[in-house]
């Protein structure tokens, strides 16, 4: 999880410093169940203590530390590059989190580590709905991760190689674990490289098929690597051909290129494909991202209009917010911040809400669609939104202007209204699939929210970029639309 809402925080805690993110942990996501079971703090006092501190690759740093109940994560961050001898880079491309299956925060340099940690009970009592139990039993590791709020622009600018190595390893681990959704054919890309930084250049003499066959887990996402079983699988034989994905696979690594020097020979260097690997990462509109868990509406479906409700994650990065699938591990809406207006609502009976609005049309007419993400994490989840937009308008005028590559491509905050095109809705997996949503079109009525048959509105919100910046329209009311 991460640590940007200091507002939240600050109402749980007042000893805290303001100003954590906070997102909930998937407990898919590998290592992570193992790691909560160790103890990152061995002693305590003011004696030398034992640290562990976890890297992306799962393998530990101790660190025997002095006075660490009173020690700042600033200072042990400063540790830990010391004791792997990372350059200046790495100070502010990474960041110490506490991590758990239940939760996962991202601590500020001035935040203390130990103290967090015995906190770490009423931080999951208020921002998780784990069993009592479980928050009895859950502990949190300290890991060694990529910041949120790194921008990717600066990331292409790293050259040391053991940099990029933490970066790759987390960036395959988020890709593994399905929590970066991916279409086959980048899955594919990306399995290549990891595949060739593994298993070294492909040479067409070795059996790479059995090879890729029995390491596939650690190529592909696990929902990718199924085999066939059953009565189809029987009329295969044993004789039967590479299934899609491992041909795929193998197809994607014959292609891999090879670092060429000035001379025109091969370098043998692995920066050269962690690089090539984090390039491809930065065309997903998520990369970088903080991970929060929550449910939305499913659609009313069938005679009795019974709907229910769907577990999404929300992934809130420097570029937008997205909804994604955790079941179908697909984009359901992805909005960049110029497209979108936000609140969040936290009534003392009721369940935490987050609140996302964006233009749409329903029946072929301009509405104003609302999407309501139930969290106990909501207003952490505001909190990053607001946090994001103020980083990058405080960078704009210095930023270089990233690559548009990707999904998003098509959106151009510098489009007026009339001329933005909608939100793409295709198959790939990192596009908008608004018609799998439960949305509210509304009007505002001064008192509330209402629902329209469809009714266009003035946005209800005013938490938004100002005029000038976003491209997102709020659609004016019409009296002559029939009110539900």
């Amino acid at each position: 999880m991460q640590v940007v809402a200091a507002n939240a925080l600050n109402s749980t805690h007042r000893a805290h410093e303001s100003g954590m993110e906070g997102t909930e942990g998937n407990p898919g996501q590998p290592g992570s169940a193992e790691r909560s079971h160790r103890s990152s703090v061995s002693s305590v006092g003011a004696r030398a203590a034992d640290v562990l501190v976890y890297l992306a690759d799962d393998t530990v740093v101790p660190l025997a530390m002095e006075n660490l109940p009173s020690l700042s994560a600033h200072e042990l961050h400063r540790a830990i590059r010391e004791v792997l001898q990372l350059p200046d880079a790495a100070l502010d491309a990474f960041a110490l989190w506490l991590v758990s299956p239940l939760l996962e925060v991202q601590l500020k340099p001035k935040h203390q580590p130990y103290k967090l940690g015995r906190q770490w009970p009423e931080l999951l009592l208020r921002f998780t709905d784990a069993p009592d139990d479980d928050v009895a039993m859950d502990e949190p590791s300290l890991q060694f991760r990529r910041n949120v709020f790194f921008p990717k622009w600066r990331e292409l600018q790293i050259c040391d190689e053991e940099v990029l190595r933490l970066l790759y390893e987390e960036a395959k681990g988020n890709v593994i674990a399905a929590r970066y959704p991916c279409d086959m054919e980048d899955c594919e890309a990306l399995g290549a490289l990891v595949c060739r930084v593994q298993l070294g250049p492909y040479q067409p003499s070795q059996p790479a098929t059995c090879t890729l066959r029995e390491k596939l887990d650690s190529f592909l996402p696990a929902h990718l690597c199924k085999r066939n079983h059953g009565l189809f699988a029987a009329f295969r034989g044993r004789g039967a051909k590479v299934g899609t994905g491992e041909q795929g696979l193998l197809n994607a690594y014959r292609q891999v290129k090879e670092a060429v020097s000035s001379d025109g020979a091969h370098e043998a260097t692995l920066g050269f494909h962690y690089r090539a690997y984090l390039l491809k990462c930065h065309e997903l509109p998520f990369y970088g991202c903080a991970f929060f868990r929550g449910e939305i509406d499913k659609p009313a479906q069938g005679f009795l209009h019974r709907g229910g409700r769907k577990p999404v994650i929300v992934a809130i990065s420097l570029e937008g917010v997205h909804v994604i699938d955790s079941r179908e591990k697909h984009v359901l809406l992805g909005l960049r911040f110029q497209e979108l207006s936000w609140d969040h609502t936290s009534p003392e009976e009721e369940e935490p809400v987050l609140w996302l609005e964006f233009d749409g049309d329903t029946e072929g007419l301009p509405v104003n669609k609302l999407l309501r993400i139930y969290s106990k994490q909501a207003e952490l989840m505001s909190s990053l939104i607001e946090y994001c937009i103020e980083l990058n308008q405080a960078a704009e005028p210095t930023a270089p202007q990233e690559s548009t590559s990707g999904p998003h491509s098509a959106h151009s905050p510098s489009l007026p209204p009339a001329q933005r095109p909608k939100l793409r809705r295709q198959s790939s997996v990192v596009c908008s699939r608004i018609q799998h949503l439960s949305t509210i079109d509304y009007v505002e009525d001064g008192k509330g929210i209402k629902r329209v048959k469809p009714k266009r509105s003035t946005s209800f919100f005013s938490r938004q970029l100002s005029t000038g910046q976003r491209g997102y329209t709020v659609v004016q009311p019409a009296e002559s639309l029939e009110q539900g």
